[in-house]
């Protein structure tokens, strides 16, 4: 008999010849055959007995509605909502047996908290079918156990980080409780608690069978009047072109026929990439080697809770009287040659790699050592470039849906997610915010970049226990897009002096849709990026006397970090005199052509129909009223091209600057809108062809009235307006507008022009003080004004009138618009929800998640939080509800006495129905006292 304590003895005394991470994975074997059902830690799995195949388990329609591919969990839950929803020709096709890839030998647990309001929803939806609504559907039990869940703190910041979620707990009725170590060992007396800082301990989690939940499912479904049909590979997909050249899903092939469909999703985990490309749909995920261990019988063990040890990365999850040990390393083998015959399969156990885990549990529970091991289980799991899901239309072809890629928590977010996905596939989107799982997250640039999603995947599987930190950044797959200011500058008269203009001058950088774009500006000098050392795994070296990596380790806090004070200077630098921000990662679009009006009528929620010369800040919504975008759309002089500043058109053409982090969804959006509405348009996209800074403060127009060739006036060039001038001799397109609620214009520059005019600007702000300053500094400085984040303050499950931006909605006028009937309707009965600013007198740090509570009642938590340097105080926005069902009104605000929950802390807060700065907008007029 195998001891744990025996497998670290011998894995520690062994040497083993070094691997390179491309060539890992050809050192691995994994069995063909069926696994015996005494490998995992189930009592029963759906495997068929003789590992024959007959055929597919029922005749195939000629037609369906929808049809799922692929048998595991996230494919029986996305079915069973298709039919609960009242989708009834639906079909799943299962290439072998149901949960015969990753889904039968997952683990199973379930934990309710996580540092997210939408996975905390997703996560409860789950528990609801698994643990209540199959049972009652079906009179089956699926095996859900309610044991509870204990996760383990070692220092005060995981502790503090568990304190976060129990907040943002209370705000959905999650029990939870912060335990002592005493307390715990009360709980969990086989628990070594010597080195613990406290737990978190949450009665109602526990634990799913993937057999027994996959089986109910289906039966549910079935019994609704959808086809589940087994023993049946999908060979090709079809994809016709219609008449507007838009690409569509057509019928799904097999050896046993053809379905034709207009809808398929790809629920095939780590298959799914292969899935795609019969399509032509590209799918970032990659497969890795990833095992538990099962013990044998362990006394005192039975009725306690799971466990997990984030700062040893191991979980111990309980199996009736043994235990499942498991977790997380650096060193994941990965799995490139994902073989299609590798049904109920195992790999074998690398014990080099898995004895991490086997200390950090023997530390834990010290009487494992001397356990005995009764199976490993080392199987495939599917992984993505942000340890989150793969969901949503595909990009490339209408009717083709993601539902893969769910870094071993397919089981745990599979009814949400299947609810999310049935809901998408039959109204065109889901009901919660879904964008952080949303394919059109990724820019279309990296999702076929192997080596891009290589690096993020290992990187976000390595640190998928660490400490959720608010100012985090990836490491892996930096510099993947840079603008012109990123880029060396060749001086004329010295060809070999060169240097990066803003790393030069100490920026730290932050990535976003694979840009890089200044977080804020370090006064010691440049921190360049350097390339991915894989944290030393596979023998790579590691990274020495890096600078960015240091900087990055001080934003490791729950509190201000050290540059608190530089990012306070370039944010007052900004409110006292000026500051330039680099924001040329936004994303730049053209809408042209002989629909364009009715386009910009639809697709807007404000009239962006002015005079050639205007701009205006408005919304795009979904079909549900929720708020999709925030844009400035700018209406220009049809005429000649004169790219990048301005196509050619004949007729109406509108310039469209978006969000970066957001800009592919952005575009899919506009464009999926264009072929539904069956409008005659182009979109056209100049991102990559022009940079853009902005120039804002008290003395932005001194400085720019020595830079442009215009008269910069209130009376000539009024706040959003817009014009084509002259920059130190280079043409731009000079916009008054402010992200900051300053006096300032923005300059969209043609690439090759950036450096000269961004050296002018510098050069005319050098007696004023100018400074550069970034992202850090707009997110303090715009929550202080009261401007909305995208997917902070405004969700695609907000509406405009919820976030305070029904000044955008052209309500008034008779133009239809998508959405408009919802916001009509909500107008009508009252607002159930709205968006309150709150500001807090105690000086500590807020980030987003902290609870609202109303007369000791929670009613909501914060959204976005940071702090106001002008009015030196906490700022944070959030929705709140009334607890009655009734309507949130101004009263309603007033009338309350308002705390906000910090890590189980409350403090006294103020709500506020307008902004607490400027509220009058006399600033970005240019009006100072």
């Amino acid at each position: 008999m195998a001891f744990l304590g025996r497998a670290v003895r011998r894995v520690v005394t062994a040497v083993r010849p070094p691997l390179s991470p491309l060539c890992r994975t050809t050192a691995r074997s994994y069995s063909s055959e069926p696994t015996k059902e005494k490998s995992v830690p189930y009592e029963t799995t759906l495997q068929q007995k003789d590992g024959s195949s007959s055929g597919p388990t029922k005749p195939l329609p000629r037609s369906a509605d929808v049809v799922v591919i692929g048998g595991g969990s996230l494919g029986c839950q996305t079915i069973y909502h298709l039919a609960k929803m009242g989708m009834t020709n639906v079909v799943l096709l299962e290439r072998d047996r149901l949960t015969s890839g990753t889904t039968w030998h997952t683990a199973g647990l379930l934990w309710q908290l996580r540092p997210s309001d939408v996975e905390v929803e997703l996560l409860a939806h789950t528990r609801n079918v698994i643990s209540k609504d199959l049972e009652e559907e079906t009179g089956l039990h699926t095996g859900w156990i309610q044991n509870g869940g204990l996760f383990i703190a070692s220092n005060k910041q995981r502790l503090d980080e568990y304190k976060r979620l129990m907040s943002l707990g209370k705000v959905y009725g999650i029990e939870s409780h912060v335990l002592s170590p005493a307390e715990t060992k009360d709980l969990y007396p086989l628990m070594n608690v010597d080195d613990l800082y406290g737990t978190l301990y949450v009665p109602k989690d526990g634990t799913m069978d993937p057999a027994g939940t996959c089986t109910t499912l289906t039966r549910a479904a079935t019994a609704r009047g959808a086809k589940v049909i087994e023993n049946c590979p999908v060979t090709g997909i079809q994809v016709r072109t219609d008449d507007f050249g838009v690409k569509r899903v057509k019928a799904v092939e097999t050896p046993h026929g053809t379905i034709d469909t207009p809808c398929v999703v790809n629920c095939a985990g780590v298959w799914a990439t292969k899935l795609g490309e019969m399509a032509g749909v590209k799918v970032p995920l990659i497969a890795m080697h990833h095992a538990y261990v099962v013990t044998e019988r362990i006394e005192g063990i039975q009725n306690m809770p799971n466990v997990r040890d984030h700062d040893a990365s191991v979980y111990l999850r309980l199996q009736g009287d043994a235990l499942s040990v498991g977790g997380y390393e650096q060193n994941p083998i990965f799995w490139d040659e994902v073989s299609d015959n590798f049904a109920f399969s195992l790999f074998d156990l690398d014990w080099d790699i898995f004895t991490q885990h086997i200390e950090g549990a023997i530390n834990r529970v010290p009487g494992l050592e001397q356990t005995g091991i009764k199976s490993t289980v080392c199987g495939p799991e599917s992984f993505t470039a942000d340890h989150k899901p793969l969901m949503g239309e595909a990009p490339e072809v209408r009717g083709f849906f993601l539902g893969c890629g769910f870094n071993s928590a397919g089981m745990m977010l599979g009814g949400g997610c299947g609810r999310e996905l049935a809901h998408w596939i039959i109204h065109g989107r889901p009901e919660k915010d879904m964008y952080g799982y949303d394919i059109r997250r990724f820019h279309n640039s990296l999702t076929d970049n192997t080596s891009w999603i290589r690096e993020r995947s290992h990187e976000s599987y390595a640190k998928n226990y660490s400490v959720v930190f608010p100012f985090d950044e990836p490491l892996a797959s930096r510099n993947m897009r840079k603008d012109p200011f990123h880029e060396v500058d060749f001086k004329e008269t010295t060809l070999m002096c060169v240097f990066l203009v803003l790393t030069e001058q100490g920026c730290v950088f932050q990535e976003r849709h694979g840009w890089e774009r200044p977080g804020w500006f370090n006064k010691d000098g440049p921190a360049a990026l350097k390339d991915y050392d894989y944290y030393g795994a596979y023998d790579m070296k590691k990274n020495v006397n890096y600078k960015y990596n240091e900087l990055l380790g001080k934003e490791y806090t729950f509190g201000f970090p050290p540059h608190h004070d530089v990012i306070k200077s370039e944010c007052l630098s900004c409110r006292h005199g000026v500051a330039v921000f680099d924001m040329s990662y936004f994303g730049k679009f053209y809408l042209t052509g002989p629909d364009a009006k009715k386009a910009a009528d639809w697709l807007f929620t404000a009239d962006v129909n002015k005079k050639p010369g205007s701009t205006v800040y408005t919304c795009m919504l979904n079909k549900g009223g929720g708020t999709e975008a925030d844009l400035t759309v700018s209406r220009l002089e049809p005429g000649a091209a004169n790219l990048p500043l301005a196509p050619q058109s004949n007729g109406d053409v509108y310039y469209l600057a978006i969000g970066g982090g957001v800009a592919e969804h952005n575009w899919n959006h506009i464009r999926t809108t264009l072929q539904d509405q069956g409008f005659h348009c182009q979109l056209t996209d100049h991102s990559e062809d022009m940079g853009m800074i902005s120039i804002q403060g008290p003395k932005s127009r001194e400085v720019l009235q020595e830079v442009l060739d215009t008269d910069l006036s209130n009376e000539a060039f009024a706040f959003s307006t817009h014009k084509v001038v002259n920059a130190a001799g280079h043409q731009v397109r000079a916009m008054r507008l402010s992200f900051v609620g300053e006096l300032g214009w923005e300059l969209h520059i043609p690439k090759d022009s950036c450096l000269p005019v961004y050296h002018a600007v510098m050069a005319a702000g050098a007696k004023h003080g100018i400074i550069n300053s970034g992202y850090r500094a707009i997110d303090s400085l715009s929550i202080e004004k009261g401007y909305r984040h995208w997917h902070a303050d405004l969700r695609p499950d907000d509406t405009p009138l919820e976030s305070g931006l029904g000044f955008t909605c052209k309500l008034k006028s008779s133009i239809p618009f998508q959405g408009r009937e919802r916001l009509e309707k909500q107008k009508e009965e009252g607002l159930r929800r709205r968006i309150v600013c709150f500001t807090i007198d105690e000086k500590v740090p807020m980030f987003g998640l902290e609870a609202i509570f109303r007369n000791g009642t929670p009613v909501g938590h914060l959204r976005r939080s940071d702090y106001g340097f002008f009015v030196d105080k906490t700022i944070g926005y959030g929705y709140i509800r009334n607890p009655d069902g009734g309507v949130v009104s101004a009263d309603f605000i007033k009338s309350g006495e308002f705390t906000l929950e910090r890590m189980g802390v409350m403090y006294k807060a103020k709500a506020h129905l307008k902004s607490p700065f400027d509220p009058e907008n006399k600033r970005i007029k240019g009006i100072y006292a």
